[in-house]
């Protein structure tokens, strides 16, 4: 049973059913929901005077022997001249963006809590991108004028766009034959020095003659593939990590198939990081490391720090006086306290919770089966449906086009799958409970977790307009950790506020000495600075490194031999 769920799992259709099911669900809830009678009335005052305004304004384009003054449209989707030459096309476009308009200030009125608020705004954010005139064939005077200057060919092209994507299981976003895993991303070069079922350890060949004597470990999430940190060589984290003379290892996790559906959160914790630390002590003789985790990766990083806190902080037998097994460790968009949790909150509540428990969990009927990669990923894209999705339904499907080839596009629908009771323990504990940040409240690895009971100097980073992890939340990790802590808030998302090298000189961050306990306060007080975070970053994490010793001249370590050249197999298995 639990083979035939899997197999139901992969249909190209789940992903969207899925996100449908959730969507009837927030509607669902809304049955009780109130608006102001006031706010009503003068929406609708205001709307027949628009409305009014656009009539009058299509028919005076239609008058005979009137010049024709095409009304602009600032929206880029009606952009083109298509539009604004077609009165029918052009007043359709602009009903629809008045009806927009009105729909949201609707969605802004309703009368209740936040999170029901936030799902009315989502909901109706979701149809009303959906309904765009642009999306559809018939009404998309671009495709049309397109489909009759190509002869139809467009139209076949799209067809032949929109099999090919039912044939893969998703809608794609770029041209996934320009790249390779190994070729032309995450070309770093390095060995895989150690594996086990559930990750890959790197080693990344040292590019300085000596290096730092306190090795990097790099964990990033696990539900998407670890080379976002190395895409291309100039903005390459990992490279430029090297380059500053650190020797760093990373975790390239697995990419779970049926046969790992069973795992749980602790596994990924014992199995995981914990392993991937004792493999870099071991390889490297050092007793204590540096250690970086992205997104996920931190939350799983920081919780096996507190399992090891509870374990009296040693691994084997301790080789110095320092006992700690990470010394600094670094925080990139991660949330330890899940009290915000921005858009994604909408998505969870103790239902939905219980749902997944029961159909993918540790105890569902038919045993434990995966979250499927691409439902995530389709979850992800629907946070910015405009962008990510109907973009790509006009060009590919109604214009027949083919995406530019764009490698952080190409990395965003490489999805990777998750283990059901791992995913659901995970989403309980920490989204819906917020227990992680409580001292003693969760038992993981047999252990009483305590985060403040982490002993490291830590460099926490967050970005400002991420939607994902809001920098506030981030932010709320310095109220968490007791030691030496610093805060850096940089420009631009989730991604690519991360990836910002400073040759680039795009982008600027913040910096503050003091950690205030309400961020906005620590805002008001910081320092502008224009360009990459990286820059603080390498200062900082020089000052942790160590003495400078000889580089070496091979991978591993006589226990661990290199097994195959980086990035290694499990990076490039497919969900």
């Amino acid at each position: 049973m639990g083979d035939k769920r899997n197999r139901e799992a992969a249909d190209p259709a789940a992903p969207v059913a899925a996100l449908g099911a959730v969507a009837g669900d927030i509607w669902q809830s809304l049955g009780n929901l109130k608006l102001s009678p006031a706010a009503l009335d003068a929406m609708k005052s205001d709307y027949v005077s628009q409305a009014s305004e656009i009539w009058n304004h299509a028919l005076g384009a239609l008058a005979p022997g009137q010049a024709r003054q095409p009304k602009p449209m600032p929206d880029r989707r009606f952009a083109a001249d298509d539009w604004r030459d077609n009165p029918a096309a052009a007043f359709a476009a602009q009903m629809y963006l008045l009806n927009a308009r009105k729909l949201m200030e609707l969605a802004e009125a309703v009368e209740g809590d936040e999170k029901t608020r936030a799902r009315v705004r989502f909901a109706v954010q979701q149809w009303v991108d959906a309904a765009s005139p642009s999306n559809l064939l018939a009404c998309n005077p671009e495709a049309l004028n397109r489909a009759v200057q190509t002869q139809g060919a467009s139209l076949a092209q799209g067809m032949k766009n929109l099999l090919e994507d039912l044939r893969k299981g998703h809608l794609s976003q770029t041209d996934e034959s320009v790249f390779e895993v190994g070729r032309n991303v995450a070309t770093s070069e390095g060995s895989v020095v150690f594996e086990n079922e559930l990750f890959q350890l790197i080693e990344y060949k040292p590019l300085t003659a000596k290096v730092h004597a306190r090795p990097m470990l790099f964990v990033p999430p696990c539900i998407n593939k670890f080379y976002i940190l190395d895409l291309q060589p100039d903005n390459s984290v990992i490279r430029h990590t090297v380059e500053q003379g650190h020797r760093v290892f990373v975790v390239s996790w697995a990419n779970p198939d049926a046969s790992l559906a069973h795992l749980s959160w602790d596994d990924y914790i014992e199995r995981g990081p914990i392993a991937a630390i004792e493999v870099v002590r071991e390889i490297t003789g050092a007793e204590t490391i540096n250690a970086l985790g992205f997104c996920v990766g931190g939350t799983i990083l920081s919780t096996a720090l507190a399992v090891l806190a509870a374990r009296g902080q040693r691994l084997g037998k301790p080789r110095s006086p320092d006992h700690r097994p990470v010394h600094s460790l670094t925080l990139l968009t991660t949330l330890l306290d899940f009290a915000e949790t921005g858009i994604l909150d909408i998505f969870v509540d103790e239902g939905l919770v219980q749902l997944r428990e029961a159909t993918i969990g540790a105890d569902a009927p038919g045993g434990p089966a995966l979250l499927r990669g691409q439902e995530l990923a389709t979850t992800f894209s629907f946070l910015r449906p405009n962008e990510l999705v109907w973009n790509y339904v006009v060009g590919n499907y109604l214009k027949g086009e083919s995406p530019p080839a764009f490698d952080l596009l190409y990395w965003n629908g490489d999805s990777t799958n998750l283990p059901g009771p791992m995913y659901c323990w995970y989403l309980r504990h920490t989204y819906l409970q917020n227990e992680l940040k409580l001292p003693g409240r969760l038992t993981v690895c047999g252990e009483k977790v305590d985060l403040a009971a982490v002993d490291a100097q830590v460099f926490i980073y967050a970005s400002r307009e991420d939607h994902i992890v809001p920098w506030t939340s981030a932010y709320a990790s310095t109220q968490i950790f007791r030691g030496d802590r610093r805060f850096v808030l940089g420009a631009s998302g989730h991604i690519a506020g991360v990836i910002n090298p400073p040759a680039k000189r795009k982008r600027s961050h913040w910096t503050r000495d003091e950690l205030p306990a309400d961020p906005q306060d620590w805002f008001d007080g910081a320092t502008e600075h224009p360009g990459s975070w990286w820059t603080v970053w390498f200062d900082w994490l020089a000052t942790h490194g160590g003495e400078m010793v000889p580089a070496p001249k091979s991978p591993g370590s006589r226990r661990h031999k290199p097994i195959e050249p980086a990035p290694g197999r499990y990076v490039k298995a497919k969900a």
